[in-house]
């Protein structure tokens, strides 16, 4: 599979401290990767190196299947907003695309306006961005990072301090980009229950460490309502399962299964494993929030 973006064993070290120790990440074009941990795990200090803001300690990342140094020649196909948007508060929405676009020796005049309308700013493009609510001075900075038309965007707490109308445009504005340019997003969050609305893939980090890399729908499943049973033979209990006309489930490891469906007829499993010579360990029904399931992989309490 080719990757738009992996980072191969990416360190970086202050002293005697590891902030990013060991990580491997892999994004493909089109995602929507959402870089989940708490304040203070390492997730803004990732995403300078692949921007090329910060050099790695040790490791490399590979860009549009370039490696090593010659990564670096890709980096004009980034966009980045990490921190604060570099925002002029006294001037307006346009003259601060100008100015980067003046930056970058972006020439194109219909630039500007484009722009505006990408973020859905098309009617605030003369106004004063001390005016701005906290989600248009965000869609802006996202507008910032678009100047150049780059293939991959870096956003660091894009929804971090918006109140729900900002995320849900912040939300909106991003999906729409990745729908309709197929532009690769990069966001880094500590909070899953709004980013799963928009990622498609994740990288769970937490002290440095990626702790998972999973798609949108393996999450989902882990948080799914489900019975979870645990027995002396996953092969026959199988074969009894899709007996009793149940096909939605997964062998998780050697004695454990988890059934997605039929949720209210544990009991008639757990009996009917029993006819068969199967010997029920444990049978639980479970249904984890995706923040529970995310404390439950961390070990602590979220630093929201």
């Amino acid at each position: 599979m080719e990757y738009l973006l992996t980072t191969n064993g990416l360190t970086k070290q202050y002293g005697r401290h590891k902030a990013v120790n060991a990580v491997n990440l892999h994004i493909r074009q089109g995602d929507i990767y959402g870089l989940i941990g708490r304040n203070g795990a390492g997730k803004t200090t990732i995403l300078k190196m692949i921007s090329g803001l910060a050099a790695p300690t040790e490791g490399e990342f590979s860009l549009f299947g370039k490696g090593g140094k010659d990564a670096y020649e890709y980096m004009s196909r980034i966009g980045t907003l990490i921190e604060a948007p570099g925002i002029y508060p006294n001037m307006s929405a346009a003259e601060n695309i100008k100015l980067k676009c003046l930056a970058m020796g972006v020439r194109k005049k219909e630039t500007i306006e484009e722009l505006l309308e990408m973020v859905g700013l098309e009617y605030a493009g003369k106004k004063k961005v001390k005016n701005f609510s906290l989600g248009m001075k965000q869609r802006l900075g996202i507008a910032l990072a678009l100047v150049g038309d780059p293939d991959l965007v870096v956003l660091d707490e894009p929804i971090n301090g918006l109140d729900p109308q900002g995320i849900a445009e912040v939300r909106e504005t991003l999906q729409k980009l990745n729908k309709e340019r197929n532009i690769t997003f990069i966001i880094s969050s500590h909070i899953l229950e709004e980013l799963s609305k928009m990622a498609t893939n994740y990288g769970i980090i937490h002290d440095g460490v990626l702790l998972q890399e999973m798609t949108r729908e393996e999450l989902l499943e882990k948080c799914s309502e489900r019975i979870e049973l645990k027995t002396d033979d996953t092969a026959k209990a199988c074969t009894v399962l899709d007996g009793m006309g149940i096909k939605k489930y997964k062998v998780v490891d050697a004695d454990t299964v988890q059934i997605f469906e039929h949720l209210s007829e544990s009991g008639d499993i757990t009996m009917t494993l029993a006819e068969h010579g199967i010997k029920t360990i444990g049978i639980t029904v479970k249904n984890e929030a995706l923040e529970e399931y995310y404390l439950n992989l961390t070990g602590g309490a979220a630093n929201v």
